[in-house]
C-alpha cells in the first residue's frame, strides 16, 4: 500500500485539565480539517486526498498552532 500525504488546517486548540494531574497538568486538544481551497497546492491537495476532520490531544502547550497547516502522512502498519 502506498502512503497518503494530505494536507489539515489546525482550527482550535482547548486547553484542559488532565486526567492525571499529578503527572501532567493540562491536555491540549488540537482539531483540524482537510484543506479545500486557498493556494494553488490546497487546490490540488483537496482533489487528490481525504476530506474530513481529525482531533489530537498532546500535553505539549506548543505542538501545533491555530491557523498553521501541517501535512498528514498515512503510513500503512505491517
Amino acid at each position: 500500500m502506498a502512503t497518503t500525504r494530505a494536507k489539515f488546517s489546525c482550527n482550535s486548540i482547548t486547553k484542559r485539565k488532565h486526567w492525571n494531574v499529578k503527572e501532567h497538568e493540562f491536555n491540549f486538544d488540537a482539531e483540524f480539517t482537510a484543506v479545500s481551497s486557498g493556494s494553488e497546492e490546497d487546490k490540488k491537495f483537496f482533489a487528490a486526498t481525504p476530506s474530513g476532520s481529525i482531533k489530537i490531544s498532546t500535553i505539549i502547550s506548543d505542538t501545533f498552532e491555530v491557523g498553521k497547516m501541517y501535512y498528514i502522512d498515512f503510513i500503512p502498519c505491517d
